[in-house]
């Protein structure tokens, strides 16, 4: 069974249908969009059906726009014309999904397909606050189909259908070796210094996936180590329009090993911050948001040669931090003294799925159609 993502417009004169709602970005390579178009053929009759993908940035609340400021900015637009099809116009082979959908649908159904420009931003969101409405900042993808004598005309919501998608970034080009790094710190009536190192067996890691962080202590000092804590940062920089940026901690714990003055310790802590345990934080950035599905947090950015930082919109990075809780030794055992860190980068994404993971039907009454409603006011869809 194939499942198909359906949403129409107000007036219920057009449809638009998906296979699937994400769209994957393998660095090199982007997936095309491609679905079908039902449209009533009275409504159509005449005119011209266009279909439109728009990437859009925004960095203010939908409402504010009401008093003549704009808070979006389109970092990308493409349209294309599905009916009557353009003579200049090449549709290449239709997928085994939309032969079996214009076989279901019938004579008003109309084939598309898109394929996104190269360097776009992924899909980002950055969470809103519980006094917030309408669409969050950030940077999303939207599906748009709508009949017009041209594509640049006005045309009212409610006789458009938008569905918006999702781009996600999967797995890093060329990963590279595991990060590594040490700090030494002296102390006074201290002979021997403080050596503390960390490292990773790799730098990406998948999303739900446990890291594992190597941690290495020689303590030569007098200094008592309580405990160890480690924490992974999210680190979210808004580049358009905005200098701001969010640090916020995705994952904290601290762990009770105890390393005594004079002695070594060697030990592998396993971490893994989910979005599950920290979705409350305002300004967390996420991997876009698709109403009524669940997401994570957002895949961190992969900068290519020639990309331009401003139209990424948000750049999103990750971090390891690796602190030693000191306390002194002899008599003022027990009293805090001071915390001793490094910090490692972490590159967070999704991992490629494998050729063939999606199901496919075998005829169009293996379709089943999830159908997503629309409003004229909607928020996100």
């Amino acid at each position: 069974m194939s499942t198909v993502f359906k949403k129409s417009s107000c007036n219920g004169k057009l449809s638009i249908y998906l296979g699937k709602r994400d769209f994957m970005d393998a660095s090199d390579t982007v997936e095309p969009i491609d679905g079908v178009i039902l449209v009533d053929p009275e409504y159509l009759k005449g005119r011209k059906m266009f279909v439109m993908l728009t990437c859009a940035f925004r960095y203010g609340r939908e409402d504010l726009d009401v008093i003549g400021l704009t808070f979006r900015k389109d970092l990308y637009v493409q349209a294309k014309q599905v009916a009557p099809a353009e003579p200049t116009s090449i549709q290449g082979p239709l997928t085994a999904l939309q032969e079996r959908l214009l076989r279901k649908l019938g004579a008003n159904a109309y084939p598309f397909t898109l394929q996104m420009a190269a360097n776009l931003p992924c899909s980002v969101t950055l969470q809103p606050g519980p006094e917030d409405s309408g669409k969050p900042c950030g940077v999303d993808f939207e599906v748009k189909s709508f009949c017009a004598e041209n594509p640049d005309e006005k045309i009212p919501k409610s006789d458009s259908v938008q569905l918006v998608i999702r781009k996600v970034q999967f797995s890093a080009p060329e990963p590279g070796p595991g990060p590594w790094s040490q700090t030494i710190r002296s102390f006074f009536l201290s002979a021997q210094p403080l050596q503390l190192q960390a490292w990773m067996d790799r730098e990406v890691h998948y999303h739900g996936e446990a890291i594992s962080v190597h941690v290495s202590v020689n303590n030569c000092t007098n200094k008592v180590i309580k405990r160890i804590k480690i924490a992974v940062v999210q680190v979210t920089d808004v580049v358009l329009y905005s200098l701001d940026k969010y640090t916020k901690t995705v994952f904290i714990q601290e762990f009770t090993e105890t390393v005594a003055a004079n002695s070594s310790f060697s030990q592998t802590f396993a971490v893994t911050p989910l979005l599950a345990t920290t979705h409350q934080k305002q300004g967390l950035a996420l991997d876009g948001q698709l109403k009524h599905e669940a997401t994570n947090l957002a895949s961190s950015t992969i900068l290519r040669p020639g990309m331009n930082k401003e139209l990424l919109g948000i750049l999103v990075s990750y971090k390891v931090r690796v602190n030693l809780m000191l306390s002194y030794g002899g008599i003022l055992r027990g009293l805090p003294a001071s915390d001793v860190g490094v910090e490692l980068p972490l590159i967070l994404t999704h991992p490629k799925p494998s050729h063939g993971e999606r199901p496919v039907a075998t005829s169009s009454e293996d379709i089943v159609i999830e159908e997503l409603m629309q409003q004229a006011s909607q928020a996100q869809g």
